[in-house]
């Protein structure tokens, strides 16, 4: 297996990935986090030492192509690759352009299969290998005025699927994580959002999203719990495809199975004012 159990894990400077960068170094293992400036490496430097462990940084913006060709290639047999980067994206199917949706698509789509595609030759070389992507309770059902978030969620969880069935005969795991509501930047990227959205006919809802994320803060879960879960996937024999973590994501989870769609469709509207 890879030497060191050499652990790459992107978005590395806050919530889960802080998270868990801090927490598989405590486990023993060689942890790269990726971050997309000096600044941010900082962020993980200062917590690591704050920790009393050591937490490697390199500069990656997941998006472009050759920085992933060039980073994975520089840190040689990974045995475990979290692809955790992402943000989150608030806005209508109308509301939201191009660009933003492109860019959603290219950040947590596109980008965590191009860097498990690079790392798989090395993990197969090496007789095996943990890919564990960050999805989200968001990737197992859908709320109105986040779709493209949700969207992307959903395309990784097909496509960790079929890359799981395609990588299992080489000992490689393909694991998916599906959190629920915790601590982390998604909130801040709501409030961008929201202020990107004046004058959209969904205005009010969105307010009321604003509203409905203030009263839920405070039962969201901290992201040490997440990254708990992630060290399990990385580590025990034979991991499961899927980790929901979070009492409100496995509700979700059930409610969206047991509640008809008509039914479910109808609470959400009225909860949003649609």
């Amino acid at each position: 297996m890879a030497d060191e159990r050499h652990v790459l894990v992107t978005g590395a400077n806050s919530g889960i990935g802080l998270a868990t960068v801090l927490h598989l170094a405590e486990k023993g293992f060689r942890v790269t986090g990726s971050v997309r400036s000096k600044v941010k490496a900082d962020v993980v430097r200062t917590a690591a030492d704050a920790a009393g462990v050591e937490v490697e940084t390199v500069l990656l913006d997941v998006t472009d192509a050759a920085a992933c060709e060039r980073v994975v290639a520089g840190l040689g047999t990974l045995h475990g690759l979290v692809n955790n980067a992402g943000y989150g994206l608030t806005g209508a199917i109308e509301d939201v352009p191009d660009d933003e949706a492109r860019a959603v698509l290219e950040t947590m789509v596109l980008a965590p299969m191009r860097l498990a595609r690079l790392a798989l030759p090395a993990m197969r070389e090496a007789g095996g290998g943990r890919i564990v992507n960050i999805s989200s309770i968001y990737g197992r059902t859908a709320t109105p005025l986040t779709g493209w978030y949700q969207g992307s969620k959903h395309a990784l969880e097909g496509l960790s699927d079929a890359l799981r069935m395609e990588v299992a005969k080489d000992g490689i795991h393909v694991i998916l994580v599906e959190p629920g509501g915790f601590k982390t930047n998604i909130w801040a990227d709501l409030e961008r959002d929201l202020a990107n959205r004046e004058g959209s006919r969904y205005e009010s809802a969105y307010q009321r999203i604003g509203g409905l994320t203030s009263m839920w803060e405070p039962l969201m879960g901290q992201p040490a719990s997440c990254a708990k879960v992630i060290a399990k996937a990385l580590q025990t024999p034979l991991p499961r495809a899927r980790y929901l973590v979070g009492t409100d994501a496995k509700v979700m989870a059930a409610a969206s199975q047991l509640t008809p769609t008509m039914v479910k469709d109808r609470i959400l509207r009225l909860a949003q004012g649609l």
